[in-house]
């Protein structure tokens, strides 16, 4: 599906899958399922699933950067992992709790090298900074929501990596770009 975007129907299906697999668990249920599985949740995919309060604040996020299994099994991964496991936050413990969080699945294209941070497009393109061993990422929604320009953004990406505020500058950092088709049940707004 490269940057093909999903239809509103599919992107509903989507986002009622998450949900219905963080309420199952939370209920008790182990398994959300949908039958059949259509095919664009067949296709090796990576996915972030995020979790906002009613007042916007981040409540949880876990993703995936490359693709490893099918986004139907990425999907439900990150759901419960934003859910339960997001080390910043303590688990959602009640269904009360969860029906006033608002659900944004950002589903990931495949990542490419780009010669240089001017190839970057600040609310397009989603960043991976690579420096040795070192690396971070920022989903493309992550500047614009903070209001970074370039410059910005690649020196927040490059403390986020733990290195120095200019490493992104240094000859031997390497970024890579992907698009993110981001969309979310819209209870905050």
């Amino acid at each position: 599906m490269s940057d093909k975007d999903y239809t509103k129907e599919q992107k509903d299906e989507i986002l009622s899958f998450v949900k219905n697999t963080i309420k199952n668990k939370l209920e008790g249920i182990e398994n959300a399922t949908i039958t059949p599985i259509p095919e664009h949740l067949k296709e090796q995919r990576s996915c972030f699933v995020t979790l906002h309060t009613k007042d916007g604040a981040l409540r949880g996020c876990i993703g995936h950067i490359m693709a490893f299994e099918p986004l139907y099994d990425n999907l439900k991964r990150n759901a419960l992992n934003a859910a339960l496991q997001d080390p910043r936050f303590s688990p959602i413990k009640s269904i009360e709790e969860f029906s006033s969080i608002n659900v944004e699945v950002s589903i990931l294209t495949p990542a490419k090298k780009v010669d240089s941070y001017s190839d970057i497009i600040i609310g397009e393109h989603g960043v991976i900074l690579k420096n040795g061993s070192r690396n971070a990422v920022f989903l493309p929604q992550v500047a614009p929501e903070q209001g970074w320009d370039i410059q910005t953004t690649l020196m927040h990406l490059s403390m986020k990596a733990g290195l120095p505020p200019n490493a992104w500058e240094l000859p031997e950092t390497q970024f890579e770009v992907f698009r993110a088709i981001v969309f979310n049940d819209n209870k905050t707004s």
